[in-house]
Order: structure tokens, then C-alpha cells, then sequence
């Protein structure tokens, strides 16, 4: 089993591709700022994921990694709070991207709290 057919890295690629592409209609003052930020730590989680299934082998490192992931996550859901106060999102994408979120934190929170499931 590679990471790729991990459930948490398959939702949040598909978040982060969602938020890069809502990003592009984001005004080009918050190129270096906002849109730059949201991209970043979306695409984080999934890199987290990735290092940490890389080195299950090490129970504490791969969950040092999901926690990242975690982290990491939870900077997105403050991004997309950002976005709607701006009022660069709308309440019901705003929702949406938060209830993706949501579901990607709690798969990395499985991982985090059974990692022998994941190959330990």
C-alpha cells in the first residue's frame, strides 16, 4: 500500500486542488499573502502525510507527521475564516471547504491515534 490510497492524503489533495484553484479569483494584492498561504498549508497536509507514511516504521515520527499534518490543517481552516471575512468566499463555500477540512482531520487523527493499522 503506497500513500497515495490513504484516504486522509486523497481527501486533501483533492481540498488542496480546490483551494488552489479558488485562490486564481482572488484579488493579485493577496498573491503573496493570502492566496500564497492557503495554497501552502492546504498542500502541506499532504506533504506531512506523505513523509510520515514514508517513515511508519517509526511510530513516533509518523505520528509527529500526522500532528504536523494536523497542524497544518487547522492553518487552512484559518485561511478559509480569512477568505470569508474578506469576503473573497461565500458562506456556503466557505462551509463546504471547512466540512472537507473537518473530515481530513479527523482521518489524520486516526492515523495519529492507531498507527499500527498503518503499517507499524
Amino acid at each position: 500500500m503506497g500513500f497515495k490510497t490513504l484516504l486522509a492524503y486523497q481527501k486533501g489533495f483533492s481540498l488542496a486542488m480546490e483551494i488552489f484553484h479558488l485562490t486564481k479569483d482572488f484579488p493579485k494584492s493577496e498573491m503573496f499573502g493570502l492566496s500564497s498561504q492557503m495554497v501552502r498549508s492546504s498542500r502541506s497536509v499532504c506533504s506531512n502525510i506523505t513523509e510520515g507514511y514514508r517513515k511508519r516504521q517509526y511510530e513516533k515520527h509518523f505520528k509527529s507527521k500526522m500532528s504536523d499534518a494536523d497542524g497544518e490543517n487547522s492553518e487552512t481552516q484559518l485561511w478559509l475564516e480569512f477568505a470569508l471575512a474578506c469576503e473573497y468566499i461565500s458562506e456556503e463555500k466557505f462551509n463546504h471547504l471547512m466540512d472537507k477540512s473537518n473530515e481530513v482531520g479527523k482521518l489524520i487523527n486516526y492515523m495519529m491515534n492507531n498507527p499500527d493499522k498503518f503499517g507499524l
